[in-house]
């Protein structure tokens, strides 16, 4: 009975030792109960401190506390957690950065440990590193796909010199109906790399065909005087037509060196290239449309050179690209038709 009383006045005693203490002591407490009678309980001056404790490993704490408590008589230990040794008790953060813009699943993935400051400058590292990786990667990658690009654009004539007796007139254009169409199948390996530019060299195999459309009804024949027999004309229609074109179709090999531009983020801002392309003329032939959808094809040569060359430029803006190409060499041989150059220019999708 003594024994019993005497127990219950030290709960008592040490209740009221204990709430005396707490009511003197400003500040917030977190108090954590676990099932085995266990208690953790961690004050801070205010709540913000408590919110602080989730940047720690307690785990971490309380493994090396554990094994502490082998080591000293009296089953109690301590651990200072201050400026000096705070840092190795730093919760480890794990950031995944996602470079594949693919979707193919691979990552960057970088751990660290620090204050706010060391958060910012390692998210600024990685942007950096994460904006290089994937600059490199699409040059990697893309350097030997084999692109497919489709132009279309319109076409134009440009008169290098007067031929007689050949009138400009004769042989003008509807702006809107002479049409250009091609297909090429390129590669743009990488020469030089910058943090905000690459240097590549568009290269490639390319299907054009010119399509000329005559404003006035005539259409392109061989001469049938027998003082001009080796030259082409462009003689009148008979009857009445819809539209009249000369169409030629070539096979051509482009060489453009190209700077691609890359903002902060490793998008691409704008290119820019100049080059050359040289080919060969496979077909050609005029074709007339008559009323109720009759036509008439000629298939001929009509003393075109076969060789074409010519100067060829890239400019792009975002994601939209633009092409124009013009002839070195004239359409017609000399002597046998008008000094022509064939001018084209549009948009490659």
């Amino acid at each position: 009975m003594k024994r019993l009383t005497a127990s219950l006045l030290v709960c008592l005693l040490t209740t009221f030792a204990a709430s005396t203490v707490w009511a003197n002591i400003s500040g917030d407490s977190l108090v954590i109960q676990f099932a085995n009678r266990t208690r953790m309980v961690i004050y801070a001056p205010d709540k913000e401190g408590i919110k602080k404790l989730s940047r720690y490993d307690l785990n971490k704490i309380v493994r090396e506390m554990g094994m502490k408590l082998d080591s000293v008589p009296n089953g109690q230990t301590t651990i200072s957690i201050d400026s000096q040794n705070g840092d190795r008790y730093l919760r480890d953060t794990v950031l995944v950065i996602r470079t594949n813009r693919e979707g193919n699943g691979r990552s960057i993935r970088i751990t660290y440990k620090g204050d706010e400051k060391d958060k910012r400058d390692t998210n600024q590292t990685v942007r950096e590193y994460s904006t290089e990786r994937l600059q490199r990667k699409r040059s990697s990658k893309n350097d030997w796909k084999v692109k497919t690009d489709f132009l279309i654009g319109l076409n134009t004539l440009i008169t290098q010199s007067e031929t007689p007796p050949y009138n400009a007139d004769s042989y003008a254009l509807r702006p809107i109906g002479s049409r250009f169409f091609g297909i090429s199948f390129s590669q743009r390996p990488t020469l030089a790399r910058g943090k905000n530019a690459r240097l590549s060299l568009h290269y490639g195999l390319e299907i054009n065909w010119n399509n000329f459309m005559f404003d006035n009804d005539v259409t392109v024949r061989r001469a049938t005087t027998l003082q001009f027999p080796e030259r082409v004309e462009f003689v009148p229609i008979q009857d009445k037509s819809e539209k009249s074109k000369l169409t030629i179709a070539n096979l051509q090999l482009p060489v453009v060196p190209r700077v691609t531009f890359y903002n902060n983020d490793g998008r691409r801002v704008a290119h820019l290239g100049i080059g050359g392309f040289v080919g060969y003329r496979v077909d050609s032939y005029t074709m007339i449309k008559y009323g109720r959808g009759n036509k008439e094809r000629d298939h001929d040569r009509f003393f075109q050179n076969d060789l074409r060359y010519g100067l060829m430029a890239h400019i792009g803006i975002g994601r939209t690209s633009f092409f124009a190409k013009y002839d070195l060499n004239p359409i017609f041989m000399l002597g046998q038709g008008p000094d022509l150059r064939a001018l084209s220019f549009g948009i490659s999708l």
